[in-house]
């Protein structure tokens, strides 16, 4: 009976689906991945031994290496949806441009990341991987600033109705543009977060592995966190 209690639980359903997902399956590793880039820098500053470090090291490197398999193919996703947003004629135009423009860097990004998969994976070794990488963290840049932009904005048009209510809209609309206002929020701090990885890779900061790492960490969390969510 313990048994049939824990199979049925509404627990391990959710669990099923969301390990069912390929998005569940790359947060989670994206998760241990960032936290073992911490570990690894934490454990390298307190003067531990090179074989403690080498097991976070190898879980950074292998878990990076099956998320870049995992990502190839997806830039059509991406290309589809900024055709989408250029379609989208009803939208905000800052909202509409910002969206063209995310979509078409994360598109790019893994264009370019998937014609490293090779050289990484030890397959087929290229003298043009490291200009290939550099670019698309260019690209992965720019869709994650043009996201930034976005939550910003709509920050501020959430904030201008607000403003523009009326008492009696005040009550029903309230909890609504709470929850919107919690929702852009967060997707600002995952994106900030981000942010830091391709701008230590490209130089652009000073920010060592402990940083990236853990800005790493907690927006991987925060994906890990919506995709929960919506297999429930």
């Amino acid at each position: 009976m313990v048994a049939d209690a824990l199979v049925y639980h509404p627990t391990v359903s959710h669990y099923l689906k969301f390990v069912a997902t390929t998005v569940g399956r790359d947060k989670t590793l994206r998760t241990l991945q960032y936290f073992s880039r911490f570990l690894a820098w934490y454990l390298y500053r307190t003067n531990y031994t090179p074989a403690a470090i080498k097991p976070f090291e190898a879980v950074k490197k292998q878990f990076g290496l099956t998320r870049k398999c995992m990502r190839i193919g997806k830039f059509v996703e991406h290309f589809k949806a900024a055709a989408l947003a250029a379609d989208a004629k009803t939208m905000d135009p800052v909202l509409r441009y910002c969206a063209i423009g995310r979509q078409l860097g994360y598109a790019m990004y893994m264009s370019l990341d998937t014609l490293t998969y090779l050289d990484a994976a030890g397959i087929r070794p290229s003298a043009a991987a490291k200009r290939l990488q550099r670019e698309a963290y260019k690209a992965w840049f720019a869709g994650l600033a043009f996201n930034a932009v976005a939550g910003v904005y709509t920050l501020w048009l959430l904030r201008q109705k607000e403003v523009d209510r009326t008492d009696g809209e005040k009550a029903v609309e309230g909890k609504k543009l709470q929850k919107e206002r919690n929702a852009t929020q967060l997707q600002l701090l995952s994106d900030l977060c981000d942010l830091t990885v391709p701008s230590a890779a490209l130089g652009y900061a000073d920010l060592d592995d402990g940083v990236v790492g853990l800005a790493g960490t907690v927006s991987s969390l925060i994906g890990l966190y919506g995709v929960w969510k919506k297999t429930a």
